[in-house]
């Protein structure tokens, strides 16, 4: 089964800027989501490709993810059709340790910008870049699906202050 073994973080500062590569826009409609935290989602990047997401826990901070590319025109009905949407510019980044990104979220999620960094295994050691703030690893309400059903527009100004994001 393949597996996504992935840390995630707050961005505190704009240092990533300088290693980042060209900006994707992504929009990300998700059809189906459990409590189990199993989910179905659908991408496309940039009006050129897109692909069908199946998400399921695993052990740690490892999913089972299943993709299959999907066909534009298909994609585009599978978004009008999805109940709960996002939408992010994401950089791919140039470091050492890990494949790096920053996403910068868009429209009901703005102005959250998050760091995510996939390792080849659970026990990969990573030198954390001091442009990262507060790791979100496992906090189910960063999740993509979370912001996409619970957008943080709509989050209590309690909850925002707690993270620094007002």
């Amino acid at each position: 089964m393949p597996l996504e073994i992935e840390r995630r973080f707050l961005v505190r500062s704009e240092g990533w800027r300088t290693l980042a590569g060209a900006p994707q826009s992504l929009r990300q409609g998700y059809l189906a989501t459990s409590e189990q935290g199993i989910t179905v989602r659908m991408r496309i990047r940039a009006e050129q490709a897109a692909w069908l997401t199946l998400k399921a826990p695993a052990a740690g901070f490892a999913s089972h993810e299943f993709e299959y590319p999907l066909p534009l025109d298909d994609a585009e009905a599978l978004w009008e059709l999805a109940p709960h949407r996002l939408t992010k510019i994401r950089y791919g980044l140039d470091l050492p340790g890990g494949d790096w990104v920053v996403d910068c979220f868009t429209g009901e999620n703005a102005p959250l910008v998050l760091a995510e960094v996939e390792l080849p295994s659970m026990q990969t050691s990573v030198v954390i870049p001091d442009w990262c703030g507060q790791e979100i690893t496992g906090d189910k309400r960063w999740s993509n699906a979370a912001l996409a059903l619970q957008p943080m527009k709509l989050w209590p100004q309690t909850l925002k202050a707690s993270f620094d994001l007002l």
